[in-house]
């Protein structure tokens, strides 16, 4: 068991620190915005600032503001509706952060991301270097999922930006992850519904039986536990630390960078993969290849993706995009492509000297190159 002096050791050297706030945060029961919440968020974020600490916030709570403004008793159902109401709610959620922070001489950037801002890696590259220049600036970055263009189920990609904030973490390299949520840490069953449920300190691995913890979604927000899992095993290959922990408890980003043993600490692993890994792994597949399995146990053992290992193609796909590897047992890696669906699909069962007689021409002998293969653990 990690003790309180045990975490106090281990954040001792933390630098960037990532803040998750989500909806059922930020957002009173009655569809208001929770000022008080928001001003002790801005007061803790000050205090970290004075001690040398460069914060990034990951705020929710558009769509729910937007609720209040436009008189909804209820969250939109439809896309539209949702894009909508995010729309106008986004304004004035980044006015009420930005009215905070101004209190405390800081000023907020509003950073708005889709799922595509990971997946593509010159997008990918220059947000990071956007996200350094605003930290050396002094400014409090706030970002958010950009509802009203995505054309997916809103928060479905995300989870009510836990997902987002993990990802976001990976990008920058933060020490540390807080995801601010209603419930206090990981339990082993719903601690609203079930008396005997005990709550996990810490979690040095996600196994089968601590995903099956994963609970379903707050009224208010999008994301249960199970999002803030598979935001931790982002975290985890990131080497970031992540902290699940209440938004009820009073300076809970002190108490937490103190050392004291609040909510759910996962740990990260020991292995970190590179920068490039991360966001192969993290990106948005534009299609898939399916592999046989001697090919999925070469890629295992870090060896490159040859013709003679594809068994068939989905989806379209150029040359430099990001596609998944499948085995019978289902996805379990990504990579860049040195080929197109339809260069791959007359080549795929053949030897690898048998290319240039097929297409014509031979760039590549691999399909992918063994460093450019992430492996979803």
């Amino acid at each position: 068991m990690i003790e309180m002096n045990d975490r106090k050791e281990l954040f001792k050297d933390i630098k960037k620190i990532v803040v998750k706030i989500g909806t059922s945060s930020l957002i009173t029961k009655d569809g208001k915005f929770n000022r008080e919440f928001a001003n002790d968020i801005a007061r803790e974020v000050s205090k970290l600032k004075s001690k040398g600490k460069d914060v990034i916030l990951v705020s929710s709570g558009a769509v729910g503001i937007g609720c209040e403004i436009l008189d909804f008793k209820e969250r939109p159902q439809s896309i539209p509706l949702k894009q909508a109401t995010a729309a106008v709610g986004q304004s004035l959620l980044m006015h009420e952060w930005s009215n905070v922070f101004e209190k405390h001489g800081l000023k907020v950037a509003q950073i708005l991301l889709t799922y595509d801002a990971f997946s593509d890696r010159k997008t990918y590259l220059n947000l990071r270097n956007s996200m350094s220049s605003l930290l050396e600036l002094g400014v409090i970055p706030i970002i958010n999922e950009n509802d009203p263009v995505c054309v997916h189920e809103i928060g479905e990609t995300f989870g009510d930006n836990d997902t987002l904030s993990a990802m976001v973490s990976s990008k920058v390299e933060a020490d540390l992850l807080i995801l601010m949520t209603d419930i206090d840490g990981l339990y082993t069953k719903n601690p609203k519904k079930a008396k005997d449920a005990i709550k996990i300190p810490v979690i040095e691995e996600i196994t089968p039986e601590i995903e099956s913890f994963g609970g379903s979604a707050s009224e208010k927000g999008t994301g249960g536990m199970k999002t803030k899992l598979e935001a931790a095993k982002i975290a985890q290959k990131s080497g970031c630390y992540m902290v699940i922990a209440s938004s009820e408890e009073k300076d809970l980003i002190s108490k937490v960078m103190n050392g004291e043993e609040i909510g759910t600490l996962f740990l990260p692993k020991k292995n970190i993969e590179g920068n490039k890994i991360r966001w192969i792994t993290l990106a948005k597949p534009k299609g898939k290849i399916i592999v046989d399995t001697g090919a999925k146990n070469a890629l295992l053992d870090h060896k490159s993706l040859l013709p003679r290992g594809v068994i068939d193609i989905e989806g379209n796909f150029d040359v430099g995009d990001i596609v998944a590897i499948e085995s019978g047992e289902g996805i379990f890696a990504k990579g860049i492509t040195n080929y197109t669906d339809k260069e791959l699909n007359k080549i795929k069962g053949k030897n690898t000297d048998e290319i240039e007689s097929i297409l014509g021409y031979k760039n590549y002998n691999e399909i992918i190159k063994h460093e450019n293969i992430g492996i979803l653990k």
